[in-house]
């Protein structure tokens, strides 16, 4: 268990954080928030979801972010073809020694991407599920213990439906937020065809930060406060979508978890340790619209799932000032 004494070396990890965001935003050029994302997700234990049109740095995104962390990385292209096996592992039979062994998969790593997952079938896209929720894979009645940290960089492009199949609900419940990269600005794509013209801008990144580490950082914001009328706005939040007349599913209580542990890391990011409801506001949308499903009615009248999340935002009654209860009692402001 972290305590406040092993958080006093936070200050000296704050500039892990800071290589790390630069060294994906050379890569990943105009687009902060979305990597600031990227960030939060990785610090609060989750998976990503990237979902955009072809071209536009998805899976550059989860390479960048991969590739600056000393730590191991593996990509899964997925296709109609591929299988289960070919994702968790499979055990051998070893003729001389007369015994199966044990041949771990691509999910044995530390970062995985997941590229074009909605290439893969459904039985596919499920031996996903025990890794990103339990971060362990059963094979044979064995468990094996996922490293540590864990994170799946799942992209998929939600206009090309030929030969895809769409993300099931338990799956797009696992991942903890979802971003879209969305296209460059004019002066970000100029500067993209200066700087990346002629080379792969990977080929001359290198890893900015150890996985323990990341490891550390992960620790220190497990125990980021959060008051708790700030806990029962996030609920408050999350049972809104269970009720909205335009959803005919709304966010699980997994949901809750998430944005729980996602706004915890931003306020870690913000150089804060305890929340605020404004983290909260601000991740509503990427933690909890791609686990919401509109009626036919809301599809009809163009109605978006981020949509209807800026609306239960409008709707729902934020704390007030001095019942908010930002910082734990005793404590300082500490640096993250």
């Amino acid at each position: 268990m972290t305590t406040y004494d092993d958080r006093a070396s936070l200050a000296d990890l704050t500039s892990t954080v800071e290589r790390v965001r630069r060294s994906v935003e050379s890569v990943i050029e105009g687009k902060p928030e979305v990597v600031r994302l990227a960030l939060i997700v990785l610090l609060a234990e989750g998976h990503l979801l990237i979902e955009d049109v072809p071209g536009v740095g998805k899976t550059m995104l989860a390479k960048t972010l991969a590739k600056s962390i000393d730590c191991s990385v593996q990509r899964i292209q997925f296709t109609p073809d591929l299988l289960p096996s070919d994702i968790t592992g499979v055990s051998i039979y070893d003729q001389q020694r007369r015994e199966f062994e044990f041949k771990p998969g691509a999910i044995f790593a530390q970062i995985v991407i997941g590229d074009e997952i909605n290439r893969a079938s459904p039985k596919t896209q499920s031996a996903l599920l025990e890794s990103m929720e339990e971060r362990q894979v059963t094979i044979d009645g064995t468990t094996y213990t996922l490293p540590s940290p864990f994170m799946v960089v799942a992209t998929q492009n939600p206009v090309e439906m030929e030969g895809t199949y769409p993300l099931p609900e338990a799956q797009r419940d696992r991942f903890m937020a979802r971003v879209s990269v969305g296209y460059p600005s004019p002066e970000a794509e100029l500067q993209m065809l200066d700087v990346h013209g002629g080379v792969s801008p990977l080929d001359d990144l290198t890893s900015v930060a150890h996985s323990h580490e990341i490891v550390k950082l992960i620790e220190a914001v497990r125990e980021v406060y959060v008051a708790e009328p700030v806990k029962r706005y996030v609920v408050d939040l999350v049972s809104a979508t269970r009720t909205h007349p335009d959803l005919r599913l709304g966010a699980s209580p997994r949901a809750t978890l998430h944005l729980l542990r996602a706004v915890k890391a931003a306020a870690a990011l913000a150089g804060r340790d305890y929340v605020l409801p404004d983290d909260v506001q601000a991740l509503a949308a990427p933690v909890l619209a791609h686990r919401l499903l509109p009626t036919a009615q809301a599809q009809l009248n163009r109605r978006s799932a981020e949509q209807v999340v800026g609306e239960i935002l409008q709707r729902t009654p934020v704390p007030a000032a001095h019942a908010r209860g930002e910082m734990p009692p005793g404590a300082g402001i500490r640096s993250f």
